[in-house]
């Protein structure tokens, strides 16, 4: 899958769930409960046990089923273990340069933070496929939306504060789509081993993408 496949495919169903865990198993189960609920993209972040580790098992678990990225993602180094382990994305909540590059090298979407214009404007025009808005908590989707009247041809995912309440909103202010971390990843859920339940609020995630695009 070409770099311009996987980021289609993640922008189908809009949504990119961040999962964070406090072990292996724990981030096993989850990563297999989002995607039984319609959930193509997953990251998993490198503040997560094992990440790398539970990327590889989960690629032979959901082969062809899920598009697999990690996230958290401070230095080229680490950018470059995780595409050696299978990841197919890479996302970093910082604007780092070599990480970038590192992507291209290997031909991964790279999806750097950014949160001022100008910052954005740089990653883009440094190679990020798109540009990760962070933190979006108390911006809003006005935000957005201000940045990509300037800035039309910048493919924009914000992240931090999305929920089901306001993600429809986001992908109707401009985003390509949205990465949600705890309002998705439930802990209570999880902790549980509610897998139905959480399979069923990403039903509930993806249904708010559908409709914000009709």
């Amino acid at each position: 899958m070409s770099k311009e496949q996987t980021i289609a495919a993640i922008r189908e169903t809009g949504i990119v769930a961040v999962i964070r865990a406090d072990g292996e198993a724990e981030l096993l189960d989850t990563t297999v409960a989002l995607n039984q609920g319609g959930v193509k993209a997953l990251e998993l972040t490198m503040t997560s046990p094992g990440a790398l580790d539970v990327l590889k098992e989960v690629s032979r678990r959901l082969t062809g089923e899920a598009i697999l990225g990690i996230g958290s993602v401070l230095d080229a180094e680490t950018a470059r273990l995780a595409i050696l382990a299978g990841a197919q994305f890479v996302v970093s909540p910082i604007l780092n340069y070599d990480i970038i590059t590192m992507c291209q090298r290997y031909s991964i979407p790279c999806i750097p933070g950014a949160f001022t214009p100008t910052e954005i404007l740089n990653a883009w025009q440094a190679g990020a496929d798109v540009v990760k808005v962070f933190p979006a908590t108390k911006l809003g989707p006005g935000y957005l939306k201000d940045i990509k009247g300037p800035l039309p041809q910048v493919k924009l995912t914000p992240t931090g504060g999305i929920n089901l309440e306001n993600t429809g909103d986001f992908i109707r202010a401009g985003a390509e789509f949205v990465g949600v971390g705890g309002a998705l990843v439930n802990k209570e859920l999880i902790k549980s081993k509610n897998w139905t339940a959480l399979s069923s609020l990403a039903t509930q995630f993806i249904d708010e993408v559908r409709k914000a695009r009709l």
